[in-house]
């Protein structure tokens, strides 16, 4: 299916081939052990070291992420189980990790545990990117693209050349793109990692991530860890996440229409300061967005005055969740300052764009901005 669109793709990826009589996606597989006699040679022999609802899920998702190349996934029972997953299977004491330090909130606690086993972690930003000065002696280099909640782009091939040439590994937290906004494997990465509870269920209702790789030992190595840590996802959750799939084309091509829209909205008010949106063609991550992403994502950035006028703004919104996560069908934001742990003012909103109708959105919007200025 490498020749076809995404659209085409996304609605058969993993399916089985074709059976008389038989479901086009199969009913999840709710078992702890199988029938197993003699040597345990089979595919399936324990319920957590692997699940036939886990593997088509996992076909799926390569397509996705490597159009007609071989490319092995495991999924994990959240995207935080992917994340220290790749990490902690791959770095040894005394080891160098690079990560950002403007990534995801949970990242650095992360890095704490890093270095209680003796590793060394270094830490730059995103933007400009800066993690290319620390890469000297490194193991493997994190890179969160764009970053999460503040939007900075990197240049992900330039920074891989760089890690391979100094002999480390390169994971890319996609999250926020997806598959259909970015390929961190095409672009050079050894991983691709994302918290599938965002864009690529789509629904808000279910945990899980992934990690794609093209080196079969690598992913042994993450696939073994999963396995130790007992990360591993329901298989209800897995069959959700696969069926949401298949509208991931519909979602994601909603979703970033409506964000440009509402960033472009956004730009033309005195109100909103620091307004951030990589698809839009005057923001700093702009140049570098439209070299290697396909799409820009659902979520726009900005702040407001101060704390009050944030906590007003999200009071008056009628169509939009005050909630965390991002990447959902209906529109959610939030003051992201209220969880701490982010280097972000006290009035900076991470708003997650929905499939809403877009005017609705956006008077929605205007109305709660204009409350919260009278």
């Amino acid at each position: 299916m490498s020749t076809t669109g995404d659209g085409t793709r996304a609605v058969r990826a993993g399916l089985p081939e074709p059976e008389q009589y038989e479901p086009t996606l199969p009913g999840p597989v709710f078992a702890a052990h199988f029938h197993l006699s003699g040597e345990p040679v089979g595919p399936y022999t324990y319920g957590r070291d692997g699940n036939p609802t886990w593997t088509r899920l996992e076909r799926a998702i390569g397509e996705l992420e490597a159009p007609g190349e071989a490319v092995g996934t495991t999924v994990f029972a959240s995207g935080m189980a992917a994340v220290s997953a790749v990490l902690l299977s791959q770095a040894r004491t005394g080891d160098v990790v690079v990560l950002p330090d403007d990534g995801y909130q949970a990242l650095p606690l992360v890095r704490e545990q890093l270095e209680a086993y003796g590793v060394e972690v270094r830490t730059a930003p995103t933007g400009t990117n800066a993690q290319l000065e620390l890469l000297d002696g490194a193991k493997l280099l994190w890179i969160e693209t764009p970053s999460n909640p503040g939007l900075d782009v990197c240049d992900v091939r330039g920074l891989v050349e760089a890690a391979h040439a100094a002999g480390a590994l390169v994971a890319v937290d996609n999250t926020l793109a997806t598959p259909l906004g970015q390929r961190p494997l095409e672009l050079g990465a050894d991983f691709s990692v994302a918290s599938d509870t965002k864009g690529m269920t789509g629904h808000g209702d279910i945990l899980l991530g992934h990690v794609s790789c093209r080196d079969p030992r690598l992913l042994d190595g993450v696939r073994r860890w999963r396995k130790i840590a007992g990360a591993i996802p329901g298989p209800m959750e897995a069959w959700l996440a696969h069926r949401s799939l298949a509208t991931l084309h519909l979602r994601i091509d909603r979703q970033c229409a409506n964000a440009l829209a509402l960033a472009e909205a956004l730009a033309g008010r005195a109100d909103v300061k620091g307004l951030r949106y990589p698809g839009l063609p005057d923001d700093p991550s702009y140049p570098t967005a439209v070299r290697q992403m396909r799409r820009f994502g659902s979520v726009v950035s900005f702040r407001l005055a101060d704390k009050e006028t944030a906590e007003r703004f999200l009071a008056e919104l009628r169509l939009v969740d005050d909630a965390t996560s991002f990447g959902g069908v209906r529109s959610t934001a939030e003051r992201r300052g209220r969880w701490g742990g982010d280097a972000v003012p006290e009035g900076f909103i991470r708003f997650s764009v929905g499939v809403e109708d877009i005017e609705d959105l956006l008077a929605d919007v205007e109305r709660a901005l204009d409350a919260c200025a009278r």
